[in-house]
């Protein structure tokens, strides 16, 4: 069907979709409900960079490098972070260099990250820092209205579990998560977003209209699309130094969302749409 809007709203409907159903959601973390992590690009693809640079000999340019890294690192976002550093250890053995495992490069972008997220965690936790400019625009608003709908709620993220709980915390949405808070663990293959997709539907038995899924990242648009879940991409601005996720819309799309916003200012036309309201 030819993409449409919500009656005055920037909501875009890019396929039709049977409404009225949803008992479950699973909601990403980073760039869908979270902001703390914003810029964590900035992090990333430096380090990136820097490794390629004195772990190998090669002779690419400063710029050929970061446009390397940032196209894989663009293109992995919403998979556990460890896969990431995976593909930068297999760029690092293709320029005939001899790579570390990939959690020391997970562990040292989590250290060079952490001065940046524990000043945000810091403020939140000290109250001098407020929530509200944290999360993704009227996020909280989001998740109350399912609250009182009795939906239930799961948060599954690419980022390591213990920081994903700490941060929901913080950032006053931990508790709306009724289904659990799950995310990355460092023995990687014993968890994914499709895995805890694939329990909630095995728990509950559900129809595929039964089971919404919400996110910023491909990933978890495909994984709903092959259970057949509903998918709403949140096509949300980070802030990032390299422009990354600059066709984040169009990328959710290709990956088959349903439905595109761009934060949940509009949340309860969204809602009222999705329940038949």
């Amino acid at each position: 069907m030819q993409n449409v809007f919500l009656d005055n709203t920037a909501v875009e409907i890019h396929r039709e979709i049977q409404t009225g159903n949803i008992r479950h959601v699973v909601f990403d973390f980073d760039g869908t409900i979270s902001l703390i992590r914003d810029g964590w690009q900035n992090v990333m693809v430096p380090m990136m960079v820097e490794c390629l640079q004195t772990e190998t000999d090669t002779t690419e340019s400063q710029e050929q490098l970061e446009a390397l890294v940032v196209e894989f690192v663009d293109r992995l976002t919403g998979k556990q972070t460890i896969y990431q550093m995976m593909q930068l250890s297999e760029e690092i053995e293709k320029r005939g260099g001899t790579p570390k495992e990939p959690l020391a490069y997970k562990d040292e972008y989590n250290r060079r990250l952490l001065p940046v997220v524990e000043e945000r965690i810091a403020g939140l936790a000290a109250g001098t820092l407020p929530a509200d400019p944290l999360r993704v625009p009227m996020s909280l608003e989001f998740l109350q209205s399912l609250r009182e709908m009795e939906i239930h709620c799961y948060l599954a993220s690419g980022t390591d579990v213990e920081f994903v709980k700490n941060e929901a915390s913080l950032l006053g949405v931990a508790d709306y998560f009724d289904g659990g808070i799950y995310g990355a663990l460092r023995e990687y293959k014993k968890f994914s977003k499709a895995m805890i997709i694939q329990k909630i539907i095995t728990d509950f038995q559900l129809s595929r209209n039964e089971l919404l899924i919400v996110g910023d990242g491909y990933v978890e648009i495909e994984n709903a699309k092959t259970v057949g879940a509903i998918a709403v991409g949140v096509a949300s601005v980070e802030d990032n130094m390299y422009n990354m996720n600059a066709d984040k819309r169009e990328r959710l799309i290709r990956a088959g969302a349903d439905i595109i916003i761009f934060d949940f200012r509009e949340g309860k036309q969204l809602l009222d749409y999705l329940f038949n309201l």
